[in-house]
């Protein structure tokens, strides 16, 4: 048990009592920091949550977003670090299916799955072994169960060596009028458990995720990993969106985390209802199960919907015709307490308040003091430097993992992995942009600045594309809560992202909070996992490739004197050191709505790329564009403020370059009214950078094959 002293002190207060065996282990998950957040609540409500487009923010499985009159999305972000450390072919699948369920509880058939991946270096055996089995996992899940994986990003660092992070995004489409909500609120009606059997496995998973791992935890701890079943969530989701079609369910939830414990009270908790659970209705997988055991398991594929009696026979018919296992586990009572009973004798009684909102838990905080020291380095020459910055697996094509990805499935998908987002087809005339990033490097040296950069970088990804950010969500992983300067980095970076956020109006609708990511004393870069959503006209979409010869390029933004922190520094120089770039939010909110506009206006298409600025700096954007398109292009950089290094290498936020056709360069310079300039052409076959020329087998030779490489 991990309650605390001050917790068992609380809770018997509140019970006026002792706790059973029972008792305490439910009150244990629940307390759990995955389940009750009581270390991140406090800190969580500085994020924007309600705005024009937003039908519902954080509380339920996922949020809601307004697309169309007739559509909404549901969008949701989960992290299986843990699991996914300890047994990371089924960690991440189980991961995959976790997300995947919440969105069907929302009443949405899931369109697009996107991740958000970290993992040490790639020279490193026990890193490669994890990548491998994450990609698999997320790969053979989404595969099976028929939900394209469209986007995602991955960054390897020492700092993920022992603590993988596994973070994914689902977005699910739904009819505004079919919307369903995590509750209960009639009394009377009746619990339906289906889906999967209840088996022992990941008894404690919350607990195991609420802790350190340690140099014993791949054996110790694998009880706590949950099975992935994809081929029985293909059935649950079909006959999930059956019953929601044919039957008039007052509330739905997936058991994950904390399992019937947490999924029955928090049901009854946001109506203010009471619950009556019989443990024999539950269906098993094992036998001998202890009660303790089956209120804790968090066996895979399940699902509970709350419905009429009236309908317990057409929603069973509508189970048995999927060939999933169904029972009647209880009902909603008056009152505010959850009852589990076995044939009468009642087993545990405890308030839903206490098991679904425990307090939050007030911890010290300490600040960082940033890293101002003047860093000087050698330059090693443009020549040597751009080809081994594109070879880094940061920088590199991640063509290995999307090829395993289908992102065909559904055949929505218009643009597909390997530009800056997503972009996905509503109908005829609306498209959605999706995209995740985040980066680690930036939010450990400056937690504001970085993690407010990487909300602004996810915002400028699907802006590229001639969509206009709606909302974000977020996975924030961290180390332990309870050392001071982890809350602090912790507190520093929501606000932060919230900067960003609300100057956009793209309001933080649902998220994930993942502590504890640390082994034996190495901690994890703080990493606030960032996914954006955006809408589009789909005649906006753009893309990032070079498209004609003579198109003229356009930069758009500042670049400034931020090198430190950036790839050039960490993969040419191997530092670590500094301050990351500032976020400027006045320059970056006007440079995106600026792009936006002439995408908007652009009726004759005179804008031909749209590509950010981000890792790697403007030699690698440029790069990336030539690559992608084999049109080559020259290009000069002058600034009498930067040398050459900064202005190819920095990493200043709120830049974007734009191709334009050269016939409408002046009526597209006439409408810029932010830092811009004009820096070269597509022209010729080849990438020239202020003299400096790279064919295009150079820079593609050291672009592509790079983890293919490490993983033959």
């Amino acid at each position: 048990m991990t309650l605390a002293d001050s917790e068992i002190e609380y809770i018997e207060g509140i019970l006026g009592r002792k706790m059973n065996e029972l008792e305490e282990g439910m009150l244990d998950v629940m307390f759990s920091e995955h389940c009750s957040y009581k270390s991140s609540r406090p800190f969580l409500r500085a994020f924007p949550t309600e705005g024009e487009n937003i039908i519902l923010g954080p509380g339920d499985d996922a949020g809601l977003v307004s697309v169309t009159d007739k559509y909404a999305l549901a969008v949701g972000m989960e992290s299986h670090n843990h699991p996914s450390a300890i047994e990371p072919y089924g960690g991440a699948g189980t991961g995959i299916g976790g997300i995947l369920r919440d969105i069907i509880s929302m009443g949405a058939m899931p369109i697009a799955l996107l991740d958000s991946l970290r993992f040490g270096p790639l020279e490193d055996e026990k890193s490669r072994y994890l990548f491998e089995h994450v990609v698999k996992g997320i790969s053979d899940y989404g595969n099976r169960v028929g939900v394209p994986t469209v986007a995602g990003e991955i960054e390897f660092d020492e700092s993920f060596r022992t603590n993988p992070l596994v973070n994914v995004m689902c977005v699910g489409l739904v009819e505004k009028d079919k919307i369903v909500r995590a509750q209960a609120p009639n009394i009377g009606d009746v619990f339906l458990l289906m889906g999967g059997t209840t088996g022992r496995d990941g008894i404690h998973g919350v607990t195991f995720a609420s802790e350190e791992l340690t140099s014993d935890s791949e054996t110790e701890d694998r009880p706590a990993v949950q099975v992935a079943d994809p081929f029985t969530k293909k059935r649950v989701l079909e006959a999930s969106l059956e019953i929601l079609e044919k039957i008039n369910v007052s509330g739905v939830k997936d058991l994950g985390g904390g399992g019937l414990t947490c999924c029955i009270s928090e049901l009854v908790d946001s109506s203010q209802n009471g619950a009556l659970v019989d443990l024999r209705a539950i269906p098993l997988r094992e036998t001998g199960m202890t009660p303790y055991e089956i209120m804790l398991s968090e066996s895979q594929e399940r699902m509970v919907f709350v419905i009429n009696p009236d309908d317990i026979e057409l929603a069973q018919k509508i189970c048995d015709k999927h060939e999933i296992t169904s029972s009647i586990i209880g009902e909603v009572i008056e009152g505010n307490n959850m009852i589990v009973s076995d044939e009468g004798d009642e087993l545990a009684n405890l308030p839903t308040i206490l098991l679904a909102d425990p307090p939050s838990i007030d911890r010290p905080i300490c600040e960082i003091p940033e890293d101002t020291e003047k860093i000087e380095l050698k330059d090693p020459g443009l020549h040597k430097s751009l080809p081994k910055l594109l070879a880094s697996p940061n920088i590199a094509s991640k063509e290995w993992v999307y090829k395993q990805y289908d992102h065909e499935v559904q055949v929505r998908t218009v643009v597909k992995p390997g530009d800056d987002a997503a972009v996905l087809r509503i109908d005829d005339e609306t498209a959605i942009a999706l995209t995740t990033d985040s980066n680690t490097i930036h939010t450990k040296l400056s937690p504001f600045d970085g993690a407010a950069g990487c909300v602004a970088e996810a915002i400028r990804n699907v802006i590229s594309m001639g969509a206009t950010p709606y909302a974000v969500v977020d996975c924030l992983n961290f180390g332990n809560p309870e050392t001071p300067e982890i809350l602090w980095q912790f507190k520093t970076a929501i606000e932060g992202m919230s900067l960003v956020a609300e100057n956009f109006n793209a309001p933080v609708i649902s998220g994930n909070v993942s502590f504890y990511n640390e082994t034996e004393g190495i901690k994890i870069n703080p990493t606030p996992a960032v996914g954006v959503i955006g809408v589009e006209n789909i005649k906006n979409i753009r893309t990032m490739d070079f498209k004609n010869e003579g198109d003229k390029i356009i930069l758009i933004g500042k670049t400034y004197d931020e090198l430190t922190g950036s790839e050039y520094h960490r993969t040419i120089h191997g530092i670590e050191k500094g301050t990351a770039p500032r976020i400027r939010i006045d320059e970056e909110v006007a440079n995106g709505q600026t792009v936006l506009k002439l995408i908007d206006e652009d009726e004759n298409k005179d804008i031909t790329a749209v590509h950010d600025v981000s890792a790697g700096g403007l030699a690698v954007a440029l790069s990336e564009m030539f690559i992608k398109s084999g049109k080559g292009c020259e290009v000069n950089l002058e600034d009498d403020e930067l040398d050459k290094i900064q202005l190819l290498y920095s990493e200043s936020h709120a830049r974007y370059l734009l191709t334009v056709k050269e016939d409408a360069l002046d009526e597209i310079l006439a409408k810029i009214d932010v830092d811009a300039q004009v820096i070269g052409e597509v022209k010729g076959n080849s990438l020239k950078v202020n003299g400096h020329e790279f064919s295009f087998e150079d820079l593609d030779n050291a672009y592509h094959g790079v983890i293919e490489q490490y993983m033959a």
